[in-house]
């Protein structure tokens, strides 16, 4: 076997986690650290202009284009669970939109982990630290950071009138989702520059491409972890190994190896190399060098429930995009001004807020869009339509990632069970009649002449809307708590507070999969946080052991 190193650090991973962990630990000229992405290099023209995430999800060039195991709550349905397989990871793929959730769920953290350092007054800072906010500096934005977020340079007239009827049911508007409590409705911020999107790439990867130190290697996915005895003589992490081609190489990390590869890929690492559910390792052929129950468990989502409706008097994107002239018209627009369609995020508009009274704060998300069609990848209608969609910011249902063969290449089985809890069949149910309720019981939506489609008024009761849930649910791209973070007495915790894997020494987990729960709101730039906030742990710990 061929090796190359030694590095001081091995990142596994070049997505959103990973590419701030290359900049930060490499910022130093006296360590060396090896940066590996199974992707190729983000060049492709459509990982830049904001629409283009319709020919990234799904193209094998830049996803991993998982498909999840068929799921009761959906129905019997697999479905499409896009993972960046690029560099820039999701970030390259994603719908940009800038969310940080709500303080509670950090708080909530902080107590699930015994660390205070991990609640919202703790990580505010961090947040604050890498963004680069377009309105400047103030108690809870930052300035200056890597991580560009823009307002979105279009609007639509249904959006807005979307957002004139949510008020008519009490569903305020505001200016900023991001200052700890969600609830209301705004316009979505972005990650983009000047109408251009801004991944992890361009914010912290190639900033630091020209320092010697730092080696990136795309194609090079990762096969295992090397596992042997530490001078303690427990368990440690000596490096990975990865594939060139057919080739397996071996890379050796002096200090940490840090698996970065997201929720599906770290889960799917540690249990190839044999961490994680001791019974279900063996069943599957892989030896077990350390039971870790919950590696690939606590596994959970956003799912999003598609309605749709037919309108009249209005523009929407379904018109312009069937129209000769309504393309050039967008394609020109991009060229000279950088503005127009063509800088959409998937959601242009958002609304958080409660399903009932009963919750503490907004559990339901919508994300409103000037368009419609059958299902991603299809073609846009030919009549003017827009699509509301909602998700339950704290589902309760959980699933698992599990290795499906001794085989490292192939793809795990991604197991949602959505819709499996009554409290999460009850959210959905209080989520499409508060649609409905907006869309066609609200003055302001009357104008257009709204006509549901997708579900379909035919649902009416509450088993009819648990079944055209399962009909119309997918994901929002957003799995989380693979490897989650816990206290020392949580049996089901992978890593602890400062993000090492537990009975495993030299390594850590620092990615979305150690999330103990999913933040009420979308995942990127809480990823980015874990990992400025892990980056800084790592380079702590290594000055205390000198």
């Amino acid at each position: 076997m061929n090796t190359v190193g030694p590095f001081d650090y091995v990142i596994a991973g070049g997505g959103t986690a990973g590419c701030l962990l290359a900049n930060r630990l490499s910022a130093d000229p006296a360590v060396s650290v090896l940066l590996l992405e199974a992707g190729g290099r983000d060049t492709g023209v459509w990982i830049h202009v904001p629409v283009g995430y319709l020919f990234c999800i799904g193209n094998p060039r830049t996803d991993w284009c998982y498909r999840t195991e068929p799921d009761p709550g959906l129905n019997g349905r697999s479905i499409l669970y896009a993972r960046g397989r690029v560099l820039g990871g999701c970030s390259s793929i994603n719908a940009m939109l800038y969310m940080r959730g709500q303080a509670r769920d950090y708080d909530e953290w902080a107590r699930l982990s015994g660390d205070p350092s991990w609640s919202w007054e703790r990580v505010l800072p961090v947040f604050k630290q890498t963004e680069d906010h377009w309105r400047g500096a103030d108690e809870q934005h930052g300035a200056g950071g890597e991580w560009r977020v823009e307002q979105q340079r279009l609007s639509w007239e249904i959006l807005e009138a979307f957002c004139r009827a949510a008020e008519e049911v009490g569903i305020r508007p505001i200016e900023d989702f991001n200052r700890g409590d969600n609830g209301g409705s705004s316009r979505f911020e972005v990650n983009q520059r000047r109408g251009v999107r801004w991944n992890a790439t361009k914010a912290f990867l190639r900033p630091a491409a020209g320092r010697r130190n730092l080696t990136v290697l795309t194609g090079s996915p990762v096969r295992r972890l090397r596992l042997g005895r530490g001078a303690s003589g427990g368990c440690e992490a000596q490096g990975v190994e990865f594939y060139r081609g057919e080739e397996v190489v071996f890379a050796e990390a002096r200090r940490e190896t840090i698996l970065a590869a997201g929720s599906i890929g770290s889960p799917h690492i540690l249990q190839f190399s044999g961490v994680g559910p001791g019974a279900h390792l063996q069943a599957t052929g892989v030896p077990v060098v350390h039971d870790l129950p919950g590696v690939g468990g606590n596994l959970h989502d956003h799912l999003q429930l598609r309605t749709a409706y037919k309108v009249k008097d209005v523009v929407t994107l379904n018109t312009l995009s069937h129209s000769l002239w309504g393309r050039a018209k967008m394609g020109l627009e991009y060229a000279l001004r950088r503005t127009g369609p063509l800088t959409m995020a998937p959601s242009q508009l958002g609304a958080c807020t409660r399903s009932d009274p009963g919750q503490a704060t907004a559990n339901i998300e919508f994300h409103v869009q000037p368009l419609s069609l059958d299902k991603f990848g299809e073609p846009l209608h030919v009549f003017p339509a827009f699509t509301v969609s909602v998700c339950n910011l704290r589902p309760t249902s959980r699933g698992s990632v599990r290795l499906k063969s001794p085989n490292p290449r192939a793809a795990p089985a991604i197991q949602l069970n959505y819709l499996s809890t009554a409290e999460d069949q009850r959210v959905a149910v209080d989520s499409l009649r508060l649609a409905r309720r907006i869309v066609n019981g609200t003055e302001t939506m009357k104008r257009y002449a709204p006509v549901e489609f997708v579900p379909g008024p035919s649902f009416q009761s509450d088993a009819e809307l648990v079944q055209a849930a399962g009909n119309v649910g997918t994901t929002i791209f957003h799995p989380v708590s693979t490897c989650r973070m816990g206290r020392a007495d949580d049996a089901e915790a992978v890593v602890d507070s400062r993000l090492r894997v537990r009975g495993v020494g030299r390594l850590r987990v620092i990615d979305a999969s150690i999330m103990p729960t999913i933040t009420s709101g979308n995942t990127a730039s809480p990823t980015v946080m874990i990992a400025e906030k892990g980056a800084a742990m790592v380079l702590e710990d290594q000055r205390a052991r000198r």
